[in-house]
């Protein structure tokens, strides 16, 4: 018995050793000593241009011939009439609305690369207009900021590159790699016509990019619990999007005399039973990644369980499951969004349908969702349609030079910034340009916070001068960066 007690005991030492272990040396890289870079561009010009870019008003709407051409033909001749030194330099083409720049290189055997944003916006929700602190289409500059729909998605994309790329031309840099620039106008209703064409035409010419940046994340200020340093989130991967329709069927009639179960109730039953049966997820590729980066700046008991995941796993991906955010980064999402029936109060439906919109994790398929909808829900009389399905984009390499440059460039701009690799949750025009690209990176090089988040297609989209400052530096010192 008391050898027993003392193996116990023993065993009990030796996990306390190998988990306090594990944590001391679970810790961030040695923060390197960096000089931060500018290559000072005009606030009051950048804060200009962003102002006048916003006033067009390039609205994409679900149904294209509701949207106004002549606002995207207009953005295009103010965008050339304004970069003159970007348009004598390169050679420009238009795919519909959607422009592309090419800016030849000097040496031809090098692979080209792309810096992409898209100019098109979400339309502004009927009736909201008088909750804007500022005209949703005015640009006004107002205490540092500029005001209106697209400030952060995404024509300051658009500007900032623009911008960088005039700076470089000033000061006589040429690039050694052909650089492409492609500023969609269709991101927000899928970027078939704009990028998708964009990612055509270069695969038909035989061009493979080393690799292409596009939004997708920002440089994270407050967002992300644990963590009291901005975090750099250099997106690797994008989430798939897939669209289900679950179908009831019943025989209809007057609702006096209903039956046992309606069309309504058996699709109502199938929801809750998929909505209850989360698909797998976890700690591994991406995400893993992705953790492992943030929690070794945590406290020390939250290194302690990521350091240990051997011991406290369950733990671990349990308390990241808790958050919407987290748990998108671990696992393919399910979200009921839409639901139609009877076309009366008092008529029993022939057909109920709910849409459900599905964001799929790089470890899943279209497939394998399919099959994970059908066990869940446990119905053969309730029908699964296809609405739409795009699997997850491929995954991007962190160990390649293009990373580390994109690393280096951040740390260079934002100074003392924690730099990791993320997941992009929503859709992007990447996942065209991943099919001519080895590595396509997602991040938008500003500084956003919790007071930005529900501007994102929403209420008072607004960005500062000073974002526009850093983004326009980034994209300038990107260039030279992996030139070097």
């Amino acid at each position: 018995m008391r050898r027993a007690l003392l193996a116990g005991v023993a065993l009990f030492v030796l996990i306390v050793a190998v988990v306090l272990i594990r944590t001391f040396n679970f810790t961030p890289e040695a923060p390197s000593t960096v000089e931060l870079i500018t290559h000072e561009p005009d606030p009051d010009v950048l804060a200009q241009h962003m102002s006048e870019a916003i006033r067009f008003k390039t609205i994409s709407t679900q149904r294209p011939s509701s949207s106004d051409p002549e606002q995207f033909e207009q953005f295009i001749a103010w965008f050339e009439t304004t970069y003159p030194e970007v348009h004598a330099a390169m050679t420009r083409e238009l795919l519909g609305h959607t422009i592309l720049l090419r800016w030849p290189g000097t040496d031809p055997n090098a692979q080209p690369v792309l810096l992409t944003s898209h100019y098109d916006v979400v339309p502004v929700i009927p009736g909201t207009e008088s909750l804007w602190k500022e005209p949703p289409y005015s640009g006004n500059i107002v205490d540092g900021y500029v005001w209106g729909r697209g400030a952060l998605d995404d024509k300051s994309g658009v500007i900032a590159i623009a911008e960088a790329s005039t700076l470089l031309l000033k000061k006589g840099f040429t690039p050694k790699q052909t650089v492409y620039l492609s500023f969609g106008h269709d991101e927000e209703v899928s970027g078939r016509e704009g990028a998708g064409a964009v990612a055509a035409l270069l695969k038909e010419r035989g061009v493979q990019l080393e690799w292409s940046l596009d939004e997708g994340s920002f440089v994270l200020d407050g967002l992300i619990p644990g963590l009291d340093k901005p975090v750099a989130s250099i997106n690797v991967a994008e989430k798939g999007y897939t669209t289900l329709q679950l179908i009831a069927k019943a025989a209809g009639g007057h609702s006096s005399v209903p039956p046992g179960r309606t069309a309504v109730g058996d699709l109502a039953e199938a929801i809750v039973k998929l909505q209850n049966s989360p698909l797998p997820g976890g700690l591994e590729g991406v995400s893993e990644e992705m953790y492992d980066a943030l929690s070794r700046h945590m406290s020390f008991a939250q290194r302690m369980a990521f350091a240990n995941r051997w011991l406290f796993s369950g733990l671990v991906e349990s308390t990241i499951s808790r958050i919407p955010a987290g748990n998108a980064s671990l696992r393919t999402t399910i979200a009921p969004t839409m639901l139609s029936a009877s076309i009366k109060e008092n008529v029993l439906p022939i057909r109920a349908v709910a849409t459900i919109n599905f964001r799929l994790h790089p470890r899943d398929t279209v497939e394998s969702l399919m099959e994970h909808v059908r066990n869940a829900i446990e119905n053969d009389a309730i029908e699964i349609n296809l609405v739409s399905g795009n699997e997850a984009s491929n995954v991007a390499d962190t160990s390649s030079p293009s990373f580390a440059a994109m690393k280096q460039t951040v740390v260079e701009i934002f100074g003392d910034v924690i730099v990791a690799p993320g997941l992009t949750v929503a859709a992007t025009d990447s996942r065209h340009y991943a099919l001519v690209a080895d590595n396509a990176y997602r991040f938008h090089p500003v500084v956003v916070g919790p007071e930005d988040i529900a501007s994102f297609h929403g209420t008072n989209e607004r960005i500062s001068v000073d974002n526009l400052v850093r983004a326009t530096n980034f994209y300038a010192q990107l260039l030279i960066n992996v030139n070097e």
